[in-house]
């Protein structure tokens, strides 16, 4: 079905993504009306947020029904998995998102890894297992550090990096045994640790047809210096010149090429985002993980890195008929500092009242995460990652400058920070 006229929009999320996604719409004109589903503290200051499962395919199609809504980005993977794309499409009603059997590559780690292999695409050297005992004897045979991996999903927390043989086999029991992520963990992927530099590839897909954004970098460890432990992610910026042109010219050609024929010949028609987890080693780029939606932090950097309007793209692609030639790319770097509530990634405080600055420089932007609105009006904590503060500039330098300007002026109790996001970048810029 193709839209006719201006877009109303349904978002479905409640994070910073979904926030950044919100901004991009309203910046569009193909955007008439934008409502979210569940939305957050910040996005209710902008939009109608509206209570809903957005993981039940019933009570989405339902909403866009009783709104009118002619267009849903989805933004995290749990609704995509769950099939509804599936529904809205079957419904008539373009959407931005892979079907449930492309989210598989998310869904199901084991599911994952047999893909890439079966499509010679480089990745770790790994085993899947369904019963503790011999994943126990298996992974006291391999060489440390070593990498155990959820199957299922686990909201980004189901990968432990055992550095001995005792944290491999707790890990394993925490995720066989213990069931501490529940039904995910009932199939585990075992695979080398791959020793190298990563980077966050986010693909815009049609079939065959994409847009590789920018290539950026998350900084996962809740501390400076990737110290401490791992969160949702602490901040990111783009571009990252670990990509470089050799490394991008082998990545479209063994990773990105294989992975998009692959789909194909395994009858998936995949439209929607590709996130590739690479890791840049001595012998070329390597697969860590795909992911089927945009990051978070990542797609905050993202979405301003594009001249050509992201509301426009995921809509073509949405209805078949993106070309990526058309597609501008806006110059210089984007960064996202993280502000995390009290006690994050462990037990975090909730329900802090947060106070923000009147004005923000140009270039300068606030995205909400884990905030909710109070009845009275007054923004507070709700989560672990609770704001983003997002800058642009001509560099990298002068974008992260900019931000850490506005983080004094964000104010909440509790409020830790990175002071260190694109550390490395810098070091290789020579300024650091």
């Amino acid at each position: 079905m193709a839209t006719q006229g201006k877009l109303e929009v349904l978002i479905l999320g409640s994070g910073g993504r979904e926030h950044s996604l919100l901004k991009a719409c309203l910046r569009s004109p193909r955007v008439a009306k934008v409502r979210v589903a569940p939305g957050n503290g910040g996005m209710a200051l902008e939009a109608e947020c509206l209570e809903i499962d957005a993981a039940n395919p019933v009570a989405v199609l339902d909403l866009v029904r009783r709104t009118g809504s002619n267009f849903v980005i989805v933004g995290p993977e749990v609704p995509l998995a769950a099939g509804v794309v599936d529904a809205l499409e079957a419904a008539g009603i373009p959407a931005y998102g892979p079907l449930a059997a492309g989210a598989r590559l998310e869904a199901s780690k084991a599911f994952s890894k047999d893909f890439m292999v079966r499509h010679k695409v480089p990745t770790a050297a790994s085993e899947t297992f369904r019963q503790l005992e011999p994943a126990l004897a298996y992974v006291r045979q391999q060489p440390v550090p070593i990498v155990i991996k959820a199957s299922g999903l686990a909201a980004g927390k189901g990968v432990v990096i055992a550095t001995t043989h005792a944290e491999a086999e707790a890990a394993l029991r925490d995720m066989m045994q213990a069931k501490v992520f529940g039904a995910s963990g009932d199939e585990v992927v075992i695979e080398e640790f791959m020793q190298g530099e990563e980077a966050s590839i986010m693909l815009m897909v049609c079939g065959e047809e994409y847009l590789m954004l920018p290539p950026s970098q998350d900084h996962k460890r809740v501390g400076d210096g990737d110290t401490g432990l791992n969160t949702g992610g602490m901040g990111a910026y783009a571009p990252t010149t670990v990509v470089t042109p050799e490394v991008e010219r082998r990545l479209r050609a063994e990773i990105i090429v294989p992975t998009l024929r692959g789909l194909k010949a395994d009858g998936m028609d995949y439209r929607g985002t590709l996130y590739v987890g690479i890791m840049v080693t001595a012998t070329g780029p390597r697969v860590v993980e795909y992911n089927v939606r945009f990051g978070d932090p990542e797609c905050q950097v993202l979405m301003p890195s594009l001249e050509t309007d992201p509301v426009q793209i995921m809509e073509d692609i949405a209805l078949g008929r993106f070309r990526s030639a058309s597609v501008k790319l806006r110059p210089g770097a984007t960064i996202i500092i993280v502000l995390a509530a009290g006690g994050y990634p462990g037990e975090i405080r909730k329900g802090d009242e947060i106070t923000l600055p009147a004005t923000l420089p140009a270039g300068v932007d606030i995205v909400h995460s884990g905030t909710k609105r109070r009845a009275d009006g007054q923004v507070v904590t709700a989560g672990g990652r609770v704001l983003g503060v997002v800058a642009h500039g001509a560099t990298l330098r002068e974008a992260a400058q900019r931000a850490y300007s506005v983080v004094p002026l964000v104010k909440f109790e509790g409020c830790h920070y990175r002071r260190d996001i694109g550390y490395r970048q810098l070091r290789r810029d020579g300024v650091l």
